[in-house]
């Protein structure tokens, strides 16, 4: 599956890079949030609000607006959701208009059981079920102005954050689920 979604055809112009993020919750509940394209803010820390133009916000071909916080180098980002799978945890997006530098975007994110055995675990070496393995892909333009290596840089430093960020929302509501 992580070869089916995370590895993408880069045109000449492009560049991108695939991240990865162990989040100690179950798989449902991390991906309750991501599957949430009309409320990315539920987790994304950069996003100060967001509205659905088209669509339902939970079908292919919807499009929504995201007004970003300031002090970022954009405002505001228009993104097509192009496919979101619940049976098999995918979200994949893509920008599609904006006043930013992250021309032709894709996102691709997947979410994964982590099945690592952990320490102490039963005679039957069952998997950790409340860990999630989340990675997240992107392709993106190289601007003219600019090279890989700093498009990359700017676009893994968000994501990064976002990832961590969906770390420590979900965390925090597996632990209130527990208590």
């Amino acid at each position: 599956m992580v070869r089916l979604h995370h590895t993408p055809d880069f045109l000449p112009n492009q560049c991108g890079s695939c991240l990865t993020q162990t989040v100690s919750a179950p798989l449902p509940l991390v991906w309750s949030l991501v599957r949430q394209f009309a409320n990315p803010q539920a987790y994304k820390q950069f996003v100060r609000s967001c509205r659905v133009v088209a669509g339902d916000g939970g079908t292919a071909g919807s499009l929504r607006e995201v007004t970003v916080v300031s002090g970022l180098p954009a405002c505001c980002s228009r993104e097509r959701l192009d496919l979101l799978d619940d049976e098999l945890h995918v979200m994949v997006f893509s920008i599609v208009g904006g006043d930013h530098r992250l021309v032709n975007y894709r996102s691709t994110t997947t979410l994964h059981e982590d099945d690592r055995e952990e320490e102490g675990e039963g005679a039957a070496g069952r998997p950790d079920d409340n860990r999630t393995t989340v990675i997240e892909s992107y392709v993106v333009d190289v601007p003219k102005d600019s090279n890989e290596e700093d498009t990359r840089s700017f676009a893994e430093t968000i994501i990064r954050c976002n990832l961590r960020s969906l770390a420590e929302v979900s965390e925090k509501m597996a632990c209130a689920l527990k208590a």
